[in-house]
């Protein structure tokens, strides 16, 4: 029983192990397969295709095939019936009727003059033409099976169709740039996260250092104190101070934590671990033409531009004639496929359409679509400013923080260097445990302002690269 327990155990434990030791670099591989998002966001870019394919499709026309069964004892019908399945007779238009009356007109006349005579009395002809036929007026129930094949194609439409193509080939195009901007986006955000997870990890590797050195200083004043060279207070400051240090630590382990449990959101892949950047990230290096020729949000409202201008197209084509053709084929018969090709049909035609009046809507869109292309054009300009003042933005703020980390760098290398002559001085009895803790709270915010000014100088490349989709190349 045990045994089975064991092996269940280690069956469920791998399930649950997330990745250890993940790298920046393994960790963009897996976002690209495994993110939810970006999944998403491929799935609508796809659809955008097929939205394009079903414009283009039009141009082929359209193949319908048609197969009616009917029964049906109406006069109207069962005479259409029998026309359309070719096996209409006299006797179906009521030839029977009249021919009964000529009989008996017949009968009466003893020869083919008294006959004619008869026939030409108007009296008598109205007679007989207001003789309602029973065959035609009461036939009786009649199958119909109908079968036909009918192709419609457009002949010419004054280019809306090929407006439209161009149309959803470029929203198709702009949906693409929009998975890339998501994509850019989680780039952006896991790196940031590797960062923050990095920062944690130094912040907690020095906490851990500063707690060690401060249990040694705890143990050193613990031996002075039965020396009688240091006081009680001495012995409660350093004891509140190494449970504030535990419990940076245990605060700074918890957001680690949670960090990770976003990276795992992210890359949809549980992470237990990640294996810290070495280095600061590369700051690119950018001139006003790369802005230009990399920006997606550029690119996409030149896109958007195009788009306008297929959309004056649409519109001037309402002004245009459209024409089309179709040619039905087809076979009907009071059974199912019988005699198909005796009793066959076809037709064949086409049809010119133009529209003459429609009291100015046609001319107002027409005039609606040049203005969203003014519009749009305009927003092409405003893009290209707003993006490259963004870019020149983000360059001085870099510019800014690096020239910040230098000077976090010294001063944490000034206050470490304090903080360790402060505690050879108290050691010496020449300094107090309050200056001790105090010189060790600056040396921790100073750590802590290197840090963060280190990570914001990495977010602000990475949100550099973002812009110009970057990110996924370097």
């Amino acid at each position: 029983m045990w045994r089975i327990i064991y092996l269940l155990l280690f069956a469920i434990l791998p399930l649950s192990a997330g990745l250890k030791h993940l790298t920046l670099h393994r960790a963009l591989k897996i976002l690209d397969r495994k993110n939810i998002e970006i999944k998403v966001a491929q799935y609508e870019s796809m659809m955008k295709k097929y939205d394009e394919i079903a414009v283009d499709g039009k141009n082929w026309g359209s193949a319908t095939v048609t197969l009616q069964a009917l029964r049906s004892n109406d006069a109207g019908n069962v005479f259409g019936f029998k026309l359309q399945s070719r096996e209409a007779t006299f006797g179906d238009f009521g030839f029977k009727d009249f021919l009964n009356g000529v009989a008996g007109l017949t009968a009466q006349a003893a020869n083919l003059q008294q006959l004619s005579q008869m026939l030409s009395d108007p009296a008598t002809q109205k007679k007989m033409l207001g003789t309602a036929p029973h065959d035609l007026n009461y036939p009786g129930s009649r199958n119909h099976f109908l079968t036909k094949i009918t192709y419609k194609i457009p002949v010419y439409t004054g280019g809306k169709l090929t407006a439209y193509k161009n149309i959803t080939h470029k929203l198709y195009e702009m949906s693409k740039l929009d998975v890339r901007k998501l994509r850019d986006e989680k780039i952006y955000q896991v790196k940031k996260t590797f960062y923050n997870i990095s920062l944690l990890g130094n912040y907690v590797s020095n906490l851990s250092k500063i707690r060690s050195n401060m249990l040694k200083l705890k143990n050193t004043i613990l031996a002075m104190k039965k020396e009688g060279y240091t006081k009680e207070t001495d012995v409660l400051e350093i004891e509140a101070r190494v449970a504030k240090i535990n419990s940076a630590l245990n605060q700074a382990r918890l957001n680690r934590t949670l960090l990770h449990q976003f990276l795992s959101f992210l890359l949809n892949t549980k992470v237990d671990s990640i294996k810290a950047p070495h280095r600061s990230p590369h700051t690119p290096r950018v001139t006003s033409h790369d802005i230009d020729r990399l920006s997606l949000d550029i690119r996409k409202a030149r896109m958007g531009l195009e788009v306008a201008k297929h959309a004056i197209n649409v519109e001037k084509a309402n002004f245009l004639p459209t024409v089309g053709a179709f040619a039905e084929y087809g076979s009907a018969d009071n059974n199912l496929w019988d005699h198909f090709a005796k009793k066959d049909f076809y037709t064949v035609g086409m049809q010119f359409q133009m529209n003459v009046f429609n009291g100015g809507s046609d001319k107002a869109n027409l005039e609606k679509a040049r203005l969203r292309r003014l519009k749009v054009a305009q927003q092409v300009i405003l893009a290209r400013k707003g993006i490259a003042l963004k870019v020149k933005q983000i360059q001085t703020e870099i510019s800014s923080l690096s020239s910040d980390m230098r000077s976090s760098y010294k001063q944490l290398k000034l206050a470490k260097r304090i903080y360790k002559t402060y505690e050879a001085k108290y050691k010496e009895g020449l300094a107090s445990m309050t200056d001790i803790l105090i010189k060790q709270s600056q040396e921790l915010q100073v750590l802590m302002q290197y840090l963060q000014v280190s990570n914001r100088h990495a977010e602000k490349i990475f949100e550099l690269e973002k812009i110009l989709d970057l990110g996924g190349r370097s």
